[in-house]
């Protein structure tokens, strides 16, 4: 196995100080005294008023607050984003105040704070038009996170990736050197990776890996699921003779391409198409998915529920 690291140069250090200037929103205010509250529980009435009565006691503004009823589930979602003058230091306590809310209503919560950069590893392989899309708009500020390294089983990727500033990983893989990758892809990843993207990575994860990172690994798969599930979409699309064609994001679970959906998005083909031609239109459609999926994951947008997910897209 070949492995490249390269070390962030200055250019990326300007570049990470770009992303954070860019993370202050159109208000002026900044994300340093901000915070998230996600919450999802069985509906019941009394909820909203407890949540914001509680986090109107502690001092705290609310900015944003969206929330979302599941009749079919009877189940309550919402997502609060609040600020607070000192909320870095008084998070600890507010997250054990918040405790006796959150056991009232039997809810799974977490808080957060905004100005906490996930660490984002991508993997991909030949194809890199969604590999370069996450990096363009990280490299923008559109994505605020850290990309703590690219790891691929070709070598395609690295002249791009090396301009970033970013490590990159060459791990060729085969059926005989699965397990023996994939352990390695995990010591790389280590224990404080937020997320692991998928960025065309044309390698199906062992259950036992994705089990390793629930909701915590993102696929764009090159189809409009649940039609055209696993190899060749794109033929088995043009052999069907479909008038539409997609592309899907969502969250990895042991079954293949069966996790929550996050995004889908379509583009209208006609008889003239051809398998290439699908696939060209195809990859525009791929890179705004995945981005965007992965965009709402990083602001706390998506909660799941079963196979569902909530998202409080803006």
């Amino acid at each position: 196995m070949n492995e490249v690291t390269d070390s962030a140069s200055d250019a990326q250090k300007c570049r990470n100080l770009e992303t954070s200037v860019a993370f202050n929103d159109h208000s002026g205010r900044s994300g340093n005294n901000r915070a998230r509250l996600l919450v999802s529980c069985p509906d019941r009435p009394g909820i909203i008023a407890a949540v914001t009565q509680f986090l109107a006691s502690a001092g705290c503004n609310i900015l944003e607050a969206d929330q979302h009823t599941s009749p079919s589930t009877a189940m309550f979602f919402m997502r609060i984003e609040f600020e607070h003058d000192a909320v870095s230091s008084h998070l600890q306590t507010l997250r054990g105040d918040f405790a006796s809310v959150a056991v009232q209503f039997e809810m799974n919560w977490q808080m957060e704070l905004v100005n906490r950069r996930k660490r984002v590893a991508v993997f991909v392989s030949k194809e890199l038009h969604c590999l370069t899309e996450l990096l363009w708009q990280w490299q923008a500020g559109d994505l605020f996170a850290d990309i703590s390294m690219v790891v691929s089983n070709h070598n395609a990727a690295e002249e791009t990736v090396r301009t970033f500033g970013i490590p990159f990983y060459h791990l060729p893989i085969s059926r005989e050197t699965k397990l023996q990758v994939e352990a390695r892809q995990r010591e790389l990843l280590g224990a404080d990776t937020d997320l692991i993207v998928l960025a065309r990575y044309m390698q199906i994860l062992s259950p036992e890996f994705a089990e390793r990172f629930p909701r915590r690994i993102i696929n764009i798969h090159h189809s409009f699921l649940p039609s055209f599930i696993g190899k060749q979409p794109y033929e088995r699309a043009f052999e069907r003779g479909v008038k539409l064609i997609g592309a899907t994001a969502h969250y990895v679970t042991a079954d293949l391409d069966a996790g929550p959906i996050i995004e889908q998005d379509v583009h209208r083909i006609t008889h003239r198409h051809e398998v290439d031609d699908l696939k060209r239109i195809g990859r525009l459609v791929e890179r705004t998915v995945l981005a965007r999926a992965v965009k709402w994951h990083l602001e706390d947008r998506v909660l799941t529920h079963g196979n569902k997910t909530v998202v409080f897209a803006q």
